[in-house]
């Protein structure tokens, strides 16, 4: 099983945590409509200090890629043991392998950019507005945040 977690679950986990997500449109307290990332626990939101910015949140990014691991991991364990033998050709460890080095090479990329800010935790609290699932290659429109404003009654 050693050999199946390098080979088939972690490339899994990788390419499942970039292709499938979840974003939320929030409000938080004491700062603009910002757009976040995650799931099941948002990991990235709007940076806030400027607009090329990301605000990455270490441990909410460990528990989800803990989430789809552990996902990948049973869901395999429970083939390879109850149903089928897996046996993985070379050539598709190989072509998951450079998938996988690319897909983690392009998070370096992103995460060393001098904007962006990695937080322990998410330190603000937030008002959740919309969410919505998504695939990396669909576009996610941000909501209108005039349709969340109450307008106080005129007399």
């Amino acid at each position: 099983m050693k050999q199946l977690a390098w080979k088939l679950v972690l490339p899994l986990t990788l390419l499942s945590f970039v292709v499938f997500r979840k974003w939320w449109y929030v409000f938080p307290d004491d700062a603009p409509d910002s757009m976040m990332a995650g799931f099941p626990f948002p990991y990235v939101c709007d940076g806030w200090f400027t607009s090329m910015s990301n605000q990455f949140f270490v441990v909410e990014l460990t528990i989800d890629l803990l989430i789809y691991f552990t996902f990948w991991f049973l869901l395999i364990l429970t083939i390879n043991r109850f149903f089928v033998k897996i046996i993985i050709p070379k050539y598709l460890i190989v072509a998951s392998l450079i998938v996988s080095t690319l897909i983690l090479f392009s998070f370096v990329l992103i995460g060393s950019m001098r904007e962006n800010v990695f937080d322990v935790y998410r330190d603000f609290d937030m008002e959740i507005k919309e969410t919505g699932y998504n695939f990396i290659w669909q576009n996610t429109e941000r909501p209108n945040p005039e349709m969340y404003i109450t307008k106080p009654n005129k007399k």
